[in-house]
C-alpha cells in the first residue's frame, strides 16, 4: 500500500475550535502547604507554571516555568488535573493542567531564586486557606488536584468543578 496525499481542507481548519493552555504545579512543603506565588504583573496569588509556548506540550511547559520562575530543575509527577475553563473574550476557551510537584525538601525550598521579572512573592499556605488567597476557580482547581494526588488519580474538571458521570 503506498501513502497518499491528503490536501488539508483548509477552509475547515480555519474553522477549528482553537483553545489556549497552560500549565502548574502543585509543590507542597513537608508540613502539606501549598506553595503560592505573586507574579508582578497582576494583582493576583498564583501556583508556579505558564502558558504553553508554540510545539511545546503541557509537561513540558510546566517544568520550564518551575525553572524559569523558581530556578528548580524538577520533574514533576503524575498530572492531577485538566480543567476547561469557557471562553471570556477577549480570550478564547483555555485548557488548564496541574501536575504533581510533589514535596519539596528544606534545601529546595532553600534554593528558590524567584524570577525578579516574573515573581515578587512566595509564600506556603495550608490547603484550607486556598480560597482565601487565590481566585476562586484557581482554588477550586487546585483543592481538586490536592484530593486526586490523594486518592492517587487524576479529576476531569469544567471551569474549577469535577465532572462526573
Amino acid at each position: 500500500m503506498t501513502d497518499v496525499a491528503i490536501d488539508p481542507d483548509l477552509e475547515y481548519i480555519a474553522n477549528v475550535t482553537r483553545v489556549r493552555a497552560a500549565a502548574g504545579a502543585v509543590l507542597l512543603d513537608g508540613a502539606g502547604r501549598v506553595l503560592v506565588v505573586h507574579p508582578t504583573y497582576k494583582d493576583v496569588w498564583e501556583v508556579p507554571g505558564g502558558m504553553l509556548e508554540p510545539g511545546e506540550s503541557p509537561l513540558q511547559a510546566c517544568e520550564r516555568e518551575i525553572e524559569e520562575e523558581l530556578g528548580l530543575g524538577l520533574s514533576v509527577g503524575d498530572l492531577l488535573c485538566v480543567d476547561w475553563v469557557p471562553p471570556s473574550p477577549p480570550w478564547d476557551g483555555g485548557l488548564m493542567f496541574v501536575f504533581d510537584g510533589g514535596v519539596l525538601g528544606p534545601e529546595q525550598i532553600d534554593s528558590i531564586r524567584l524570577r525578579s521579572e516574573e515573581l515578587d512573592r512566595m509564600r506556603f499556605i495550608e490547603p484550607a486557606a486556598l480560597g482565601q488567597v487565590l481566585i476562586p476557580r484557581l482554588a477550586q482547581r487546585v483543592v481538586q488536584a490536592l484530593a486526586a494526588r490523594a486518592r492517587g488519580g487524576g479529576v476531569y474538571l469544567e471551569n474549577g468543578l469535577a465532572v462526573s458521570r
